[in-house]
């Protein structure tokens, strides 16, 4: 009975959970946040749990393979220009759908609420933050980007010391090695996670705290599925690759992100897709998957600030100037950097860029009600980009298996104890 249910793919798993979960949400109602939110906790919990050590091993293994050859800052280098082409093209869509909607316009009276100050950090103190004082307590409070910095340090040298350091190289490789088999074990237990947290929301929240942000709620959704379904997919075409193929394999992960609202909470089951299912060699893959879980954030970090803004100066009826707008691009664009893929920052990225634009922050006190709600969406949105760019990459690079993408042939399907799954002809994913 246990080993049928490994055998059905993840992601239809994994939309079992996700249906069940409405379901016991609707018939539990509010009871439901006491029921199933556990649930869903101890799921995140064990996601946290594997994230720090994952991206420790992962980047310092792939950086170390990467330093091998002569095309590692070239990859590093396109990686991150993609990241900013397809920020950009995020914030165009959402200052374009914030103006299609008008969320703002003709509302009146909202309880906006207290409005606490909150410190933004400057682009140095983003950039001195990233650098750690103490890798060992980066570690253990789970500070992802300073983790990063510290595994690259850690894969370039060795690199750079070649055949002295193949002991720690073994050491690195082994630890990589235990560390997914831990994270495979982990993603089995996705749909029982999607089917706490979505339970929970769906009962958590009553219609009286949606209906007068419908046109918001609605606004950012529309969004976020535009770019997630037309701007990724024609860059894909654009590149001569299948839009279908990306899906299929994308899924999987972008279920779990909507449900955890969690870039980082996503970032194992991410990139297991992105190197099983979409055909991005590993070396590569688990440098720029752990690093867009951090910086690449197109729903959070782009589209949501823009189409916040115009809701907020809609509000408050101010008439944002071309400087304004540029301002917001650009505070969405680089402003990324700051935001940690966990949930609840957006908010932060939001205070940011509202001042940067001089907008009143006394708007952000209502939307936080409903930030859980456009979480869920902004977060697929983030997921899906921090798949698609390793895919242009590699496909740009010429090492992308498009046997993989193509769905000629896939690792076996939900096999929960295969480290290094051969390849058999793809059927029924």
């Amino acid at each position: 009975m246990i080993a049928s249910f490994f055998r059905i793919p993840l992601w239809q798993r994994t939309f079992g959970g996700l249906i069940a979960g409405v379901l016991a949400g609707v018939a539990l109602g509010p009871a439901a946040e006491t029921w199933l939110q556990p649930i869903g906790d101890v799921y995140l919990n064990l996601i946290r749990m594997v994230v720090t050590p994952l991206v420790l091993f992962a980047i310092a293994s792939s950086v170390a393979r990467l330093g091998e050859g002569t095309g590692a800052v070239r990859l590093a280098m396109r990686t991150l220009v993609w990241f900013a082409i397809t920020s950009l093209l995020a914030v165009l869509v959402g200052v374009a759908f914030g103006h299609l909607f008008n969320p703002g316009a003709g509302l009146s009276g909202l309880p906006l609420g207290e409005v606490r100050a909150r410190e933004i950090p400057t682009p140095l103190e983003v950039l001195i933050g990233v650098v750690p004082r103490n890798p060992f307590q980066a570690l253990a409070e789970g500070k992802v980007l300073q983790v990063l910095l510290f595994a690259a340090f850690i894969g370039a040298a060795v690199a750079a010391l070649g055949d002295r350091a193949q002991s720690v190289r073994r050491v690195i490789d082994e630890g990589a090695a235990v560390v997914f088999r831990i994270t495979r074990w982990v993603i089995q237990l996705t749909p029982f996670g999607v089917f706490g947290l979505i339970g929970s929301v769906v009962g958590g929240y009553g219609w009286e705290a949606l209906l007068p942000l419908g046109k918001f709620i609605v606004a950012i959704y529309a969004a976020c599925l535009f770019h997630i379904l037309v701007v990724y997919p024609v860059l894909l075409k654009a590149h001569g690759l299948g839009v279908i193929p990306f899906f299929r394999g994308a899924f999987a992960a972008q279920q779990t992100a909507f449900a955890t609202s969690s870039s980082l909470g996503t970032l194992p089951i991410t990139l297991r897709q992105t190197v099983e299912r979409l055909g991005v060699p590993q070396a590569y893959a688990a440098f720029a998957v752990p690093l867009g879980a951090n910086v690449k954030m197109d729903g959070c970090g782009a589209i949501y600030p823009a189409i916040a803004a115009i809701f907020i100066a809609q509000y408050f009826q101010i008439e944002l100037s071309l400087t304004q707008y540029v301002l917001i691009g650009l505070t969405a664009v680089l402003g990324s950097l700051g935001t940690a893929g966990v949930p609840g920052t957006s908010i932060v990225m939001l205070t940011l860029t509202l001042s940067t634009a001089g907008l009143p922050l006394e708007g952000i006190g209502y939307l936080v009600a409903i930030d859980r709600i456009i979480d869920m969406i902004r977060t697929a949105t983030n997921v899906t980009g921090q798949m698609v760019v390793p895919v242009l990459v590699a496909r740009e690079e010429g090492v992308l298996n498009r046997d993989i993408y193509d769905g000629r042939v896939a690792w076996l399907p939900g096999d929960p104890e295969t480290e290094q799954p051969e390849l058999v002809k793809a059927t029924g994913i």
